[in-house]
């Protein structure tokens, strides 16, 4: 290895390192050191009164119990196809609003107005699930919710929202899209920017009207960008967001058949069992079956465009 090479590479390029530096003391210690934690996966963990590195080293081995403990229960089916099936709709409905919304951004001619609209749909990626709980609480409250109140004043019969499942898999979409949709379609209203312009005007000489000019550069310039965004959303798919079906059904036992996803079920077990191997086992779980989701999506893309895929 050439020593004076490498610190000349370094000494030329440390106003880039000193940039993602930051970022990468945070992936050493919250992503790459906790790894080591993983093996609390095949231990029955307890506590040990030296601490917590004894309490791992003198915790039993027990293999795949954990494993076994967490896929053996009459709600495993249950858990992982509302996990699967809501981050499946949230995707492919949030990519499309997503770039939707950031061509209609883009194509608004007063740069004013459009960042007014942009910053109120930007504003609710900011509050917390607990204040969005909340809001939709006093939506759909029984004695004083909003659309009750309205309900009453027609005639109609109020509805137990908090009681009845039929519901939620569209409320928890639309919730999930409103608060995510405007911080989503930033990165697609950056990268609509960044096409050249020349190409738009040598469209209109051409005679393509808007949707032409849309259907055939805004959209192919995105492919990019939207394909490695996807690879990377395949990845959490085994992910749940764990304050929109915790805080907004407000842990309601009557909607766990539509609520009820890994994290919600893991976070409950550990509360009530304190088995904190079946969690670490779960959240193994999780990233295993992510990375392999990744790998083979990005194989199916390399098949098809080498250029659009993650590597």
């Amino acid at each position: 290895m050439n020593v004076k090479g490498v610190l000349k590479d370094i000494s030329r390029n440390k106003a880039m390192l000193i940039m993602v530096l930051p970022a990468t003391i945070w992936f050493l210690f919250f992503s790459y050191l906790p790894m080591a934690g993983t093996i609390i996966a095949f231990k029955e963990y307890r506590y040990h009164r030296d601490g917590f590195l004894a309490s791992i080293v003198n915790s039993k081995w027990v293999g795949l119990k954990n494993f076994e403990f967490l896929f053996s229960t009459k709600d495993a089916f249950l858990i992982t196809r509302n996990t699967l099936l809501y981050n499946a709709v949230f995707i492919v409905i949030g990519l499309v609003l997503a770039v939707g919304l950031a061509i209609v951004l883009a194509e608004i001619t007063n740069k004013k107005l459009a960042k007014l609209y942009q910053t109120g749909m930007f504003l609710p990626y900011f509050l917390s699930w607990v204040i969005v709980g909340y809001f939709v609480f006093s939506f759909l409250s029984f004695d004083k919710g909003m659309i009750n109140q309205i309900a009453k004043a027609f005639g109609l019969t109020a509805t137990q929202w908090y009681n009845d499942p039929t519901y939620w898999p569209l409320i928890l979409t639309l919730v999930f899209l409103w608060k995510s949709i405007g911080y989503n379609s930033v990165v697609y209203l950056a990268a609509i920017m960044g096409i050249d312009k020349s190409l738009y005007e040598a469209a209109m000489i051409d005679g393509a009207n808007k949707w032409q000019q849309i259907r055939h550069i805004t959209v192919p310039m995105l492919t990019p960008l939207i394909t490695i965004l996807t690879l990377l959303a395949i990845g959490r798919i085994f992910y749940a967001d764990f304050g929109l079906f915790y805080q907004v059904p407000r842990n309601s036992g009557t909607l766990y058949s539509v609520t009820n996803v890994i994290d919600t079920y893991v976070y409950r077990g550990l509360k009530f069992t304190g088995e904190i191997g079946m969690s670490t086992a779960a959240g193994l779980y999780q990233s295993f079956v992510g990375f392999v989701l990744v790998i083979t999506s990005n194989a199916i893309v390399r098949r098809f465009n080498k250029d659009n895929a993650l590597y």
